[in-house]
């Protein structure tokens, strides 16, 4: 379970898939860095925006106090429906929000920068199962293997809590951890 802080952060971008235009979700925590969630779809639809925060929510087990969106239409059914609840704690739902505005969301644009590079050397993805996958992969990278410059040289997942001792080659590591369960 990673120890997740209380403000999430969620965005959509455009991927190419064979040449057509799909779109990539993702949710990520504000303080650990780690990504909760990417799903490849169709479209931006509400069905979309819900399917990447249920998923969020199912991977942290919990919801957040406060999650910062762009100011898609379909983010605020889909945040009535996954989020919404009368009683408290609930959760703030802060959208529109601009580079240079105090709720921004800045990190998840950068994530989106380095997910455009590898998607430039690809030259696209071949289908939505494949590029589902690649995102997968993606999100292992970027949580267990990659060491944040603004997480003082953790991974994500160590920032969180997730402590898998990967030693040397984390890779190899992570996968013998991840087909011995």
């Amino acid at each position: 379970m990673p120890q997740l802080s209380d403000t999430w952060h969620s965005d959509e971008m455009m991927v190419n898939i064979k040449g057509d235009r799909k779109w990539l979700w993702n949710v990520i925590d504000e303080e650990t860095r780690f990504m909760l969630s990417n799903i490849i779809t169709e479209n931006r639809e509400i069905d979309d925006a819900r399917s990447v925060f249920a998923e969020a929510k199912a991977r942290a087990r919990t919801k957040p106090d406060t999650i910062i969106t762009d100011g898609l239409c379909s983010y605020i059914d889909a945040y009535r429906k996954e989020f919404f609840t009368l009683k408290s704690p609930r959760t703030k739902h802060i959208r529109n929000v601009g580079f240079r505005n105090k709720s921004n969301n800045n990190m998840i644009e950068r994530l989106h920068g380095t997910i455009r590079e590898r998607d430039k050397v690809m030259r696209a993805l071949k289908s939505m199962e494949t590029g589902q996958t690649i995102i997968d992969g993606l999100r292992a990278y970027y949580n267990f293997i990659r060491p944040h410059m603004t997480l003082n040289g953790k991974t994500p997942a160590q920032q969180a809590n997730i402590d898998l001792d990967l030693g040397e080659n984390r890779w190899c590591s992570l996968i013998r951890k991840a087909t011995t369960r």
